[in-house]
């Protein structure tokens, strides 16, 4: 009975177990995922029983996908967040998009340990990006991680199915950030692989041109960029790509040379095309004269084109005959038709060098026709340097005095300070060298060689009248003969007597005989002595008028010879 009792009257805790027991048995807590029976449809509304004690409502909306109405029916069976077990209106609380995602995450987290691709919708846009529907989970997708490059419109990818990269998930914050950019660089770099691997040197292919720079262009060959350079796209010159290519052109290109370690490709067009070197020594023999055009113009030279592909370098010292040190820029200019001359030709390196003066006279030949050795010019001083001066010619030419070729008697430095700038002289024309391109002249050569006058007249042991120009310590500087042949006598050839070797008592204007002890009729070199002359005459005297036995003294001799002199005079 009192069982019975107890049983008809449970207590507090005996309800507290019976309904534990309930809840335990259905396996369902709040917080899980559980099963339910879509039981009715009304309005916009799902009625779903999951097995409790009633019923809970769901919007049709949690069931609908982006871009698309929900499908669901009566009788179905759908899996169901059960967030409460009873609310105040003795409902069931449940949701389906708590549930989608809680299954999502479970599975995007076992794909994020893997690294493995997850589908996806993008379906909205939000500040800095857009939002991506998991299949329930809602995932951040920024706009640099949309494409790889830049994307203007993302309308077309819209609502579209397409794998993702999950790279970053926390569950707490219920954050998850996607990238659409990893996957397509993923399986471009797949595809690169592939092509790369597929590629030979030597095919022929057709790609697009995707990017143009100073240097050539990225040409797409369909998954794979390879590298056509501003020297590979033609034989000729080309300045810059953008005077062939354009960007999206579809162009033809040869597979010159293939990196499978770097996955770099160097493409060429030019290679598709005849090469213009080949047999271009016959073509261009030496000493030929051809016309072409300036190309490009640089610090040491020009390029000539003779024809498209093939050009020629005028070195700077081959431009002119007569302006030396000047930038080629100002003897040509580009595009300019000119003409020039084969000097060299070297097929393996590519190389032709031309000439640009030896098409032009040579003037320093024509010089030397015009003015034969002798011939006497007349020109303007262009620059006085420390060995001579320069003299401005006919035919544009310059032609050089040696300081050595200005006067006879004076020493170079000295004749120079008599010159200027901008003068105008005459000179003799002494050498022409037209492969050294010098001309030699000289001004003292006008006036003739005063040794010449003088003619055998001075010989080493002559006697001449001298007058003195200078009184110098040292000695007496004099000249000889009209031609004012410069000479010098020393202090000890002054006098045979010591007490007489003063120079002081001798004046500027003196005329004096002397003997010439030295004559260098090549070094233009003269020495003359007093002293010498009076011993020669002591021993002439002696000679002819007594001797040393005969008792007579020096002055007796002298003496004697000079009435003998006055005597022949008379």
């Amino acid at each position: 009975m009192v069982n019975a009792a107890s049983a008809l009257n449970p207590t507090r805790e005996d309800f507290a177990a019976l309904l534990e027991e309930s809840f335990g048995s259905s396996e369902m807590q709040e917080g899980s995922v559980i099963k339910g029976k879509v039981v009715g449809i009304e309005n916009d509304l799902a009625i779903i029983d999951v097995g409790l004690k009633t019923e809970g409502r769901i919007a049709l909306k949690e069931f609908a996908t982006p871009g698309k109405p929900a499908n669901i029916n009566v009788g179905d069976t759908v899996e169901v967040y059960l967030e409460r077990i009873e609310n105040s209106a003795g409902e069931a609380v449940l949701s389906r998009e708590k549930a989608k995602r809680e299954e999502s995450w479970i599975r995007l987290e076992v794909a994020f340990e893997k690294q493995e691709r997850v589908d996806g919708q993008i379906f909205g846009r939000v500040k800095g990006g857009f939002t991506v529907d998991l299949d329930g989970a809602v995932a951040f997708l920024p706009g640099s991680q949309v494409d790889i490059r830049p994307v203007r419109d993302v309308t077309p990818l819209m609502n579209i199915p397409q794998p993702f990269q999950i790279l970053k998930m926390d569950k707490r914050r219920g954050n998850i950030v996607v990238s659409r950019r990893a996957v397509l660089e993923e399986t471009r770099a797949e595809q690169r692989q592939e092509l790369v691997e597929n590629l030979k040197e030597g095919q022929v292919l057709e790609g697009v041109v995707k990017n143009i720079t100073d240097y050539g262009a990225f040409v797409d060959l369909g998954g794979v960029d390879g590298l056509l350079h501003v020297t590979d796209i033609a034989w000729r010159r080309v300045n810059h790509p953008t005077e062939v290519l354009s960007i999206g052109q579809t162009v033809k290109v040869q597979v010159i040379k293939v990196n499978q370690e770097t996955q770099r490709i160097s493409l060429g067009m030019k290679q598709l095309e005849a090469d213009p070197w080949e047999g271009v020594a016959a073509k261009y023999p030496l000493g030929a004269k051809l016309k072409g055009r300036v190309t490009n113009i640089t610090d040491y030279g020009a390029f000539v084109e003779l024809e498209p592909g093939v050009e020629g370098l005028v070195h700077v010292s081959e431009m002119s005959w007569t302006k030396k040190n000047v930038h080629p820029g100002k003897i040509v200019s580009t595009s300019q038709e000119v003409e020039v001359m084969v000097l060299e030709v070297d097929p393996v390196k590519r190389r032709i060098s031309l000439g640009l003066k030896q098409c032009l006279d040579n003037p320093w030949t024509s010089f030397a026709e015009k003015f034969p050795v002798g011939t006497i010019v007349e020109g303007e001083i262009k620059n006085i340097t420390e060995f001579g001066l320069f003299i401005g010619l006919d035919t544009d030419v310059d032609g050089m005095v040696h300081m050595s070729d200005l006067d006879w008697n004076k020493p170079g430095e000295e004749a120079m300070q008599a010159y200027q700038k901008g003068q105008i002289v005459k000179a003799q024309v002494l050498d022409v060298d037209t492969e050294k391109e010098r001309i030699s002249l000289g001004i003292k050569q006008l006036g003739g060689d005063p040794m010449e006058s003088l003619g055998d007249a001075i010989r080493k042991g002559a006697v001449v009248t001298c007058v003195v120009t200078g009184v110098q310590e040292n000695g007496l500087e004099v000249t000889v003969g009209a031609e004012a042949m410069p000479a010098f006598i020393r202090r000890a050839e002054l006098s045979r007597d010591r007490s007489e070797q003063r120079p002081e008592r001798f004046s500027v204007g003196d005329k004096i005989d002397a003997r010439v002890t030295q004559f260098d009729r090549a070094a233009r070199k003269m020495t003359l002595s007093i002293k010498a002359l009076e011993i020669a005459e002591e021993k002439e005297a002696v000679a002819q008028y007594g001797s040393s036995d005969s008792g007579a003294s020096l002055g007796d001799i002298l003496g004697a010879a000079l009435k003998r002199e006055q005597d022949d005079k008379k």
